[in-house]
């Protein structure tokens, strides 16, 4: 299966997508990965996103484009893969149905995670991370640790990153309901998305997106 994944930040799409990769046997390809990648590789792109990126500047679309282009092209993608993070906007959504077009395939599903903004605030700005090396994430609400503020694993200090905070929590939502979310209608015209609840416990979510999946390609 060809699957783009969309959602909200804090929706859980890096989890929800190594499950799912690793139950449909294709690649995860998440732009983060294509990034490290490239820039590691000291590609042509890499060096130009490298360069963006120095800059303090966005990376652009077809920079983005070129990685997504590059990566789908490998032989272990041949038969289906999921993009999470790619497309982010309908720029990039329209140049990879080109891209697709001219492979001469198409994706199978848009598989939309939903989930109320007041949760994805709730589990972003909860969120407490080690000091330390290990570096252990703990949560306030769902994962807290025994003595607050403080480590169970070595004893190090917990803090709250700074894109974690509230404030920017809510700054992130507006640019992906600005940017990314305009996507969802783009791909509802084509009839491809799939929308399932991100809410509850990981393994049922993946269970959900898999039977919603499974419709959608039977469909």
């Amino acid at each position: 299966m060809r699957i783009v994944l969309v959602g909200p930040p804090g929706a859980g799409k890096g989890t929800q997508a190594a499950y799912l990769a690793k139950n449909l046997s294709i690649p995860h390809i998440s732009t983060g990965d294509l990034f490290r990648a490239n820039i590691s590789q000291g590609t042509d792109l890499g060096k130009q996103a490298r360069a963006y990126m120095d800059a303090g500047q966005l990376v652009p679309d077809e920079v983005t484009i070129g990685m997504a282009k590059d990566r789908m092209s490998q032989s272990d993608a041949v038969n289906g893969f999921l993009l999470d993070g790619f497309p982010r906007n309908v720029g990039q959504a329209e140049a990879l149905d080109v891209m697709l077009k001219d492979e001469g395939v198409e994706l199978d599903a848009v598989l939309d995670l939903e989930v109320p903004e007041d949760e994805v605030v709730k589990r972003i700005a909860g969120r407490r991370i080690c000091r330390n090396e290990s570096a252990h994430v703990f949560h306030v609400t769902y994962n807290p640790p025994k003595t607050e503020g403080v480590c169970d694993t070595c004893g190090g200090e917990l803090y709250q990153r700074d894109d974690d905070s509230e404030e920017t929590v809510r700054t992130r939502l507006e640019v992906y309901h600005t940017q990314t979310e305009p996507i969802i209608d783009y791909y509802r015209a084509q009839d491809l998305v799939v929308t399932i609840s991100a809410l509850g416990k990981v393994t049922d979510v993946t269970d959900r997106a898999m039977e919603a999946l499974k419709k959608s390609d039977e469909g």
